[in-house]
């Protein structure tokens, strides 16, 4: 299979917004407890932080996390979650059907980002809150003395403020199963209020209001026409969420899943379709208002999600009389085509980059997970770690815009697909260029060409391959390297020519160094 790429160093897309390579934690599952924090392992610090999971979060050079939810927030009371830990009370998350013990909150939070250095994204409960607990908790978080909330922050050992600069107006208002759920006209005033108050404390923190659930919604997109309508001008952000399954595609019998593949790895494309819609809507709200504002997308949650739904719904209708601390559910062990999956997702990011300002792999451990721990045990990394690790270290810079000329395939999800999928970032300052390419064909080696005009190449850095003969195969505590990055010399430059031998359903990095 013969496929060109071309790229130009004067076509940019846009300089890239770093916190495209965020994540998401929220208390879920085994996600903060067992995950981020467990005191009683032995590889834990003094705050109870597990040391080998803050050492996997650092290696990602990860830039931003949201937090505490996710459907938690909606019924989540943050006061709940500071001062003393033996005098924070213990609550029912109605969410999760879990016992929460607030023993890890927002204090501990701020804490565990300072030292995985990375940014904070908090969101707020507008579900069963309001404006006063907003008001109250910017207030405790960011005003450095002199006040109530403020000076309840130094009596609880942080003098110096927080200065949390990402809000989240709430999460998923638009879903029935959202605690506090409203309408478009509801949640769109409550926003704007609330950001309102927000901002007469500080003009310069940046708010994601909520955009749709995802894209097949019945309300999709008139809820985000709605909503930016009443709060265009107070907030700077609209979020999005997706998540993928490969239903047809449940176990290790390829019958089964033989049309799974072909379907699964079109997905991009109904996810470039959906970036393109909340777009024009975004446009449409600023020529009704005549504004001179942009508000941009955050793409806040997305993840591959279907290993093991199943067990999350029987522990979600049980009717349980006790319900369990951090019950682990959602524990997806993630395989090939998820890698791959996820790779297709960040290249459109990087492709969409002059909209897409942040997007968070939803979750970071042990739920949907990019890391996966054992209780008193080992962690590892799944296989949708290694996509996200290579765009946020060697993605940093400006997005090119590609020409692929490319062998085509239908699917059901969509016509006419590239059978190689990629994007490009480089960096003037370190006079770097990345490609990040994925080959969809299931059978066919990619004989990949570049044309790269007026990019001239000194060398290859770096190139690195994911692939394996068992699409199917996870990363497992028992095989913890099952699916790792490998060195390659498919990609090989003579004469002033690029190429690349790409063997089907492989995962490429490569790095040249310009001159």
């Amino acid at each position: 299979m013969q496929v060109r790429l071309v790229a130009h160093k004067d076509y940019i897309i846009s300089k890239i917004d770093k916190r495209i390579y965020g994540s998401f934690l929220e208390h879920l599952g085994r996600a903060v407890y067992e995950g981020v924090y467990e005191p009683k392992h032995p590889d834990s610090d003094e705050n109870g932080f597990r040391k080998d999971v803050m050492n996997l979060v650092s290696d990602l050079h990860m830039p931003a996390v949201r937090y505490p939810g996710g459907n938690f927030v909606s019924a989540f009371n943050w006061e709940d979650s500071i001062g003393p830990k033996e005098n924070r009370p213990t609550r029912l998350d109605l969410a999760w059907k879990s016992k929460e013990t607030n023993e890890f909150g927002l204090n501990e939070f701020i804490t565990w980002c300072r030292k995985v250095n990375t940014e904070p994204i908090y969101a707020i409960n507008l579900g069963t809150r309001g404006i006063d607990a907003a008001r109250n908790i910017i207030e405790y978080c960011n005003h450095p003395s002199g006040s109530y909330w403020s000076d309840l922050r130094i009596k609880h050992g942080f003098k110096e403020p927080h200065n949390i600069k990402m809000w989240c107006l709430g999460n998923e208002m638009d879903g029935e199963w959202q605690v506090g759920h409203k309408t478009a006209y509801e949640y769109g005033r409550l926003a704007h209020e609330a950001a309102k108050a927000m901002r007469l404390f500080d003009k310069n923190i940046e708010l994601v209001a909520c955009g749709s659930s995802q894209d097949t919604m019945s309300t999709f997109p008139e809820w985000e026409r709605e909503v930016l309508d009443q709060s265009y001008e107070s907030v700077d952000y609209i979020s999005m969420h997706k998540y993928w399954s490969n239903s047809d595609k449940r176990s290790d019998d390829r019958e089964l899943g033989k049309h799974s593949t072909t379907n699964y790895l079109t997905n991009s494309i109904g996810l470039q379709k959906y970036i393109s819609d909340v777009e024009s809507t975004i446009n449409f709200i600023k020529s009704k208002k005549r504004s001179k504002k942009d508000v941009k997308i955050s793409f806040d949650e997305y993840q591959p999600w279907y290993h093991s739904i199943e067990f999350m719904n029987e522990h979600l209708n049980a009717d349980l009389k006790d319900w369990p601390k951090a019950h682990p559910i959602l524990e997806d062990q993630y395989n090939l085509l998820d890698c791959l999956l996820v790779g297709t997702v960040l290249n459109t990011f990087i492709n969409n980059s002059h909209i897409v300002k942040i997007a968070c792999m939803a979750q970071l451990v042990n739920v949907i997970p990019a890391i996966s721990t054992v209780k008193n045990g080992i962690s590892w990394r799944q296989s949708v770690y290694y996509p996200l690790y290579f765009a946020s270290l060697y993605g940093r810079g400006e997005s090119l815009k590609l020409k692929i000329d490319s062998p085509k395939y239908s699917s059901d999800n969509a016509d006419d697909v590239d059978f190689i999928d990629a994007s490009a970032v480089i960096n003037n300052e370190e006079k770097t260029l990345s490609f990040f390419i994925i080959n969809r064909s299931e059978k066919e080696n990619s004989e990949l060409s570049f044309d790269l005009y007026n990019l001239d190449i000194e060398k290859i850095i770096d190139q690195q391959i994911i692939n394996h003969e068992n699409i199917y195969i996870s990363n497992t505590k028992d095989n913890p390297n099952a699916i790792i990055p490998k060195n390659t010399t498919i990609v090989s430059y003579q004469n002033n020519e690029l190429k690349a031998d790409i063997p089907p359903l492989s995962y490429l990095f490569v790095r040249l160094k310009l001159k």
